[in-house]
């Protein structure tokens, strides 16, 4: 984790030198360009849904911490620019990228496919508050595409477990999330909706997404370990009514 903050705030100085350098010596901003390229790269790199993401460090005055979601069922495979700058590649469905820490303030977010800038799939600006930790979920099929930014609050006191709920299946209705023949965690939750974070016992527990209000079960979750001194987040991703099928996806944060 050390190396890969390290990396962070090297790509955030290389980041000023190369604007520093831009009009004044353009040999060095290519230069220092090149650096904060290849710190972004080994700093925030995607995993597969079987891997888990990075959980955030703490926020350094200023700064802001991002973390990127590809949930679109129908998009292609994406890279990941962020004021015109390359910071992802070839991002797929249901890859989640590590958190990057940096400073607060706009930004403009534009999602190509994957090898070939001709046309964005999605551009958005997005103003991002400093001290907040976001992670940011391209959403919908790919004719109605949106970045979401989910604020995420991944911090828990000494011994706690938490978990939110994310719904992000376009074709899913409102659901409730319960345990197996249990109790209902979260209510009514609609597209794009998150839910605040519930503590929850650690341990290892059954979950099923029910249509909302109803006994109904759209999804099974089985045997989801919740462990102490950690928060997650489970998203809901994929269609309920075609391919890729609806599924959940619990990562840390």
């Amino acid at each position: 984790m050390a190396n890969d903050q390290n990396s962070l705030w090297q790509a955030i100085v290389y980041d000023l030198y190369a604007c520093y350098y831009k009009y004044r010596n353009p040999q060095a901003h290519i230069m220092y360009y090149q650096k904060h390229i290849q710190a972004l790269q080994s700093a925030m790199h995607t995993r597969t849904a079987a891997g888990q993401p990075q959980g955030p460090a703490a926020i350094a005055p200023g700064m802001t911490m991002i973390r990127v979601l590809h949930a679109s069922p129908d998009a292609p495979a994406v890279d990941v620019y962020v004021n015109r700058r390359l910071v992802l590649s070839n991002v797929s469905f249901k890859q989640i990228s590590d958190y990057l820490q940096v400073p607060g303030g706009q930004y403009r977010i534009d999602l190509f496919p994957a090898g070939n800038q001709t046309a964005p799939v999605l551009s958005e600006n997005l103003l991002l508050m400093p001290g907040i930790t976001y992670t940011l979920a391209a959403s919908g099929m790919l004719s109605k595409l949106k970045l979401i930014p989910i604020v995420d609050r991944p911090f828990v006191s000494a011994g706690e477990t938490k978990v939110k709920f994310v719904h992000l299946s376009p074709d899913a209705p409102s659901v409730d999330v319960a345990v197996k023949n249990g109790d209902v965690l979260f209510s009514n939750v609609s597209f794009t909706k998150a839910t605040p974070y519930k503590s929850v016992p650690a341990g290892k527990i059954d979950l099923e997404v029910r249509i909302a209000g109803t006994d109904t079960v759209a999804l099974n979750v089985p045997k989801v370990q919740f462990k102490s001194d950690t928060a997650y987040t489970i998203f809901a991703l994929g269609l309920a009514n075609g391919t890729p099928p609806l599924e959940a996806m619990m990562v840390i944060g």
